[in-house]
């Protein structure tokens, strides 16, 4: 049985708050009447409200399970499930050509436009670009593969400046970490649930091609999170258990928007030091996919390491994000821990893939003769361990970087404008490396692209971890961004009670 309540002693996720923001020991106050606002009961399990950051996290988690996390799992395939990758390519090209240069002007188009029709017309790309694979499977008609990776480009650059907007600014400041990992782990439960299709219907295909019906299915749940994302709710609508807003503009325009991005850019110019680690962020996964599961790896074996690499990234994010909001130490100083131990594991990993690229290169994989890796190959268990550990890699270091961008600002409007700018430059970064792979250079001057890029990207971000993230952002620095005054955004009364609050 179902049991509505609008009542304060049911809070969002279960664990007191430490937002500096809150005052304990406050009395109750009644949420707005409506629908959004009221909390449900199933069982023992107490539901946030529909309009809460964590309702809407959830939603959106599972809009981009269904988009970019399929896509992951095609992508992880290796050309896209294709024999040949270079057609692949070209159009991963196009597409992060097209993403790098929307995404920069995405935070404007999402703070004019809204969240929920931003992130929607985003997931729209996806199952258009899934469908030009099998189009190409049957009609050899690389135009459309690479018309609807540039398209992708487009859409993606929406969607995910959308999503970094919600992920960063919706939650207090002491839970963003575990927001951060919350998202990151459901999203890539999409490519780990994603990965299991071809897993299945590969499972007794010692070839190297992707059936129809993988295809197909990658195509209506795709759709179906594009619809999703209608159902979320405008920023302006949301409120946390302390019954603040979430800081946007109330009166948005096209000059407003354009003129904020110009404003970002000129009054938080320290952003351009984390450009570097937004640039490497997924310049690796041409390398991964390509150059390592696809070049040595049959399609069964691919399907089963792609599986595990996206699991791995569940538990990079579940570790980091949660890590990350450890209350026994300062904020401030966990970023400076956090910023090591990334330096740490980029030398231990990175270097095991060292050892695991010397032996091969591009001439001994096309040679005559040669026989891919199947998961029944001696010697088969040093790599799965590499690729699940590079996983687990990617999800600690996207983790940590959203994470260092929130903790950089609470304001809504900004962390568009960031998130599109992580997105860009991260876009960038993989055009660039897709288009090296294209043009066959030697796998290991790939390899050695991504371990200088990530270990000197580290080197570079540093003077900002470590003199700008603050243990804390006052409401009044947030506000100087927006045409919000202070009694927009905090409760008009005392706050919810607090004793259940948080993730």
């Amino acid at each position: 049985m179902v049991d509505l309540k609008n009542s304060a002693d049911y809070t969002e996720a279960g664990v007191r708050s430490r937002t500096p923001h809150v005052h304990a020991k406050e009395p109750a106050i009644p949420r707005p009447a409506g629908w959004m606002y009221k909390r449900a009961r199933v069982g023992p399990v107490v539901l946030p409200w529909y309009a809460s950051p964590m309702a809407q996290l959830l939603i959106v988690s599972i809009v981009c399970f269904l988009c970019p996390g399929m896509f992951n799992a095609l992508s992880g395939l290796g050309g896209g499930g294709m024999v040949n990758p270079d057609v692949n390519n070209s159009a991963n090209v196009a597409l992060y050509s097209t993403f790098a240069t929307v995404a920069f002007f995405a935070g404007t188009i999402a703070n004019r436009l809204g969240i929920k029709l931003t992130l929607s017309f985003g997931g729209l790309g996806y199952c258009i670009y899934a469908s030009s694979l099998l189009c190409y499977d049957h009609t050899s008609n690389a135009g459309f593969v690479i018309f609807s990776g540039a398209l992708l480009g487009v859409c993606a650059g929406l969607l995910w400046t959308a999503q970094g907007a919600i992920m960063m600014s919706y939650p207090p400041e002491d839970t963003k970490g575990r927001y951060i990992s919350i998202f990151w782990m459901i999203f890539n439960l999409g490519a780990v649930l994603g990965s299991l299709i071809p897993l299945g219907q590969n499972l007794n295909n010692s070839g190297n091609k992707v059936g129809d019906g993988t295809y197909v299915a990658f195509i209506v749940l795709m759709f179906l999170g594009a619809v999703l994302a209608l159902f979320l709710v405008d920023s302006k609508n949301v409120i946390r258990n302390d019954g603040s807003k979430v800081i946007v503009m109330k009166h948005p325009t096209w000059v407003t928007e354009i003129r904020g991005l110009y404003e970002v850019l000129r009054d938080d110019t320290y952003i351009v030091a984390l450009f570097p680690m937004f640039f490497v962020s997924n310049w690796f996964y041409s390398y991964q996919f390509n150059d390592v599961n696809l070049a040595r790896f049959n399609i069964r074996t691919r399907a089963l390491n792609n599986v595990l690499y996206w699991l791995s990234q569940i538990l990079g994010a579940w570790t980091f994000g949660y890590a990350l909001d450890i209350q026994i130490i300062s904020r401030s100083a966990r970023a400076k821990v956090v910023l090591v131990i990334l330096f740490i594991i980029t030398m231990g990993i990175w270097g095991g893939g060292l050892a695991f690229q010397k032996p091969y290169t591009r001439a001994t994989v096309l040679a005559d003769g040669y026989v891919k890796l199947d998961w029944t190959s001696d010697g088969y268990a040093g790599p799965l361990v590499l690729y699940m550990l590079y996983g687990f890699f990617d999800a600690a270091w996207q983790t940590t970087v959203y994470w260092f961008m929130g903790a950089l600002t609470n304001n809504g409007r900004k962390t568009a404008f960031f998130a599109g700018f992580y997105k860009a430059i991260q876009s960038s970064g993989s055009a660039i490396m897709y288009r090296l792979d294209t043009l066959k250079l030697p796998y290991l001057n790939l390899f050695a692209s991504c371990w200088a890029l990530l270990a000197g990207s580290l080197v570079i971000a540093s003077p900002v971890i470590i003199w700008k993230i603050k243990d804390h952002i006052s409401l009044e620095e947030d506000l100087k961004f927006s045409d919000e005054a202070e009694e927009d955004v905090i409760a008009t009364e005392t706050g919810f009670d607090q004793k259940n609050e948080g993730v």
